[in-house]
C-alpha cells in the first residue's frame, strides 16, 4: 500500500514534496490538503533550537533554574502511555520545565483535545531535549522526545496519526517537525498535520479578541496593556507586527506587542509607551507557557528585564505570569485546527 502523509499547513506555498513553506501569514483558510509519499523539509531557520524557537514557544532552557520552584512534577499527565489504538493525536510542543506552567498550559491544551476527540489517543511529544532532560533529572519524570514518541506510535501500530503543534507560527521550528515526521512517513497509513496558532487572518483576529477581553479589567485608559513574545530571526517573526497592526486598527491603542530575542524590541515597547500618558504597565507574555522567559527575561527582577526596565522609568507593573494555554479561547483554536486535519483524512 502507498503510504500518504496529508498535510494541513493552510499555506499557499506547500507543494507536491515536503519543501519549506516559508513562513507567510497571510489567510489561507480555503487551503484543504496535499499527500506525498516521500518528503523532505528544507529548513528556514514559537518557536528553534532555544535561540530562534519562539515559534513553539521558544519556551525555554532553563539550565539556571534549579532553585525554582515551578511545582508538583506529579500533577502533570505526560501522555507516554502505550496502548494507543489506530488513531493518535500527538500534541507537539518545544516544552518548559517550569511544572505548573506546563500542566496549566500545554497539559490543559492535550485535556482539551483529549475530550474533543474521544476516537483519539491523546500523547505528548516535546522537541527541546534539554528541557525533557532537565526535568528527568531533577524531578525523575521523563516526557518523551519527538522521535520516542514516534517510535512509540510505530510500536503501537497507530494507522492514523494526526500532529498538533502547539506553536504560535508556522515557522523553523514547525518545519523542523514536519521534516522529522516525514522520516517516518512509511509506517502509517496516513499522517495530517494541524496548524500553528497563528496561521490566517481569523487567527489572528480571535487571539487578538482572547487576550484584549483577558486583560479588559486593566483596560482603564491609564494603563499599557504589554505582551511579550518570544521572537525569530526567520521571516515568520513578522507575527508580531501584524497583531500590533491588528490591535491599533481596533481601537486597542494601549496595547503593545515586543519580543525577548527579536522585534519589537523591548526599546521599541518603551518608546510607544512613553509616547503616552500612562502609569501602569501590564505585563503579559504572549507565549503558550508562562515559563523561563516569563518568569525572568519579563518577570524577573535583574536590571535587564521587562520589569526593571519600566519600573526605572517610573511605571507601576504588574506581571501576568499565565500562558496562552491557559485560555479557554485559545485552547478552542487549537482544537478547531486539530478537527480542520482530522476531517482531512476522509
Amino acid at each position: 500500500m502507498k503510504k500518504t502523509i496529508a498535510l494541513l499547513l493552510g499555506l499557499s506555498c506547500l507543494t507536491a514534496s515536503f519543501t519549506s513553506c516559508g513562513d507567510s501569514t497571510s489567510d489561507s483558510s480555503s487551503e484543504s490538503s496535499s499527500s506525498v509519499s516521500e518528503s523532505s523539509v528544507e529548513e528556514s531557520s514559537e518557536e528553534s533550537s532555544e535561540a530562534s524557537s519562539e515559534e513553539s514557544e521558544p519556551e525555554e532552557a532553563e539550565e539556571d533554574e534549579e532553585n525554582y520552584d515551578t511545582g508538583d512534577a506529579s500533577l502533570d499527565n505526560i501522555r507516554n502511555e502505550d496502548n494507543i489504538g489506530d488513531n493518535e493525536l500527538l500534541v507537539l510542543s518545544f516544552g518548559t520545565s517550569f511544572n505548573d506552567s506546563r500542566r496549566l498550559t500545554i497539559g490543559a491544551i492535550e485535556s482539551a483535545l483529549d475530550e474533543a476527540f474521544p476516537e483519539y489517543s491523546v500523547r505528548r511529544g516535546f522537541t527541546a531535549n534539554i528541557i525533557i532532560d532537565h526535568v528527568e533529572r531533577r524531578d525523575g519524570i521523563h516526557i518523551d522526545d519527538i522521535n520516542e514518541a514516534l517510535k512509540r506510535a510505530v510500536d503501537n501500530g497507530v494507522k492514523n496519526l494526526v500532529i498538533q503543534p502547539t506553536h504560535l507560527m508556522n515557522g523553523i521550528e514547525y518545519n523542523e517537525i514536519v521534516d522529522t515526521v516525514a522520516g517516518y512517513s512509511d509506517a502509517f497509513e496516513k499522517v495530517v498535520f494541524g496548524e500553528p496558532l497563528l496561521t490566517s487572518d481569523d487567527d489572528f483576529k480571535r487571539v487578538e479578541n482572547a487576550i484584549v477581553d483577558w486583560t479588559k479589567e486593566y483596560d482603564d485608559g491609564k494603563t499599557a496593556i504589554c505582551f511579550m513574545g518570544h521572537g525569530t530571526e526567520a521571516e515568520s517573526n513578522g507575527v508580531y507586527a501584524k497583531m500590533q497592526e491588528l490591535l491599533t486598527a481596533d481601537g486597542h491603542e494601549n496595547y503593545f506587542v515586543g519580543t525577548v530575542e527579536a522585534e519589537p524590541s523591548l526599546e521599541d515597547v518603551m518608546a510607544k509607551v512613553k509616547a503616552g500618558d500612562y502609569e501602569k504597565v501590564i505585563l503579559e507574555p504572549l507565549m503558550v507557557v508562562a515559563g523561563d522567559h516569563a518568569n525572568n527575561d519579563m518577570a524577573g527582577d535583574e536590571e535587564d528585564s521587562w520589569k526593571s526596565a519600566f519600573e526605572a522609568e517610573g511605571y507601576e507593573v504588574e506581571c501576568l505570569l499565565r500562558g496562552l494555554g491557559e485560555n479557554e479561547e485559545i485552547r478552542e483554536l487549537y482544537v478547531e485546527h486539530a478537527q480542520k486535519a482530522i476531517d482531512s483524512i476522509g
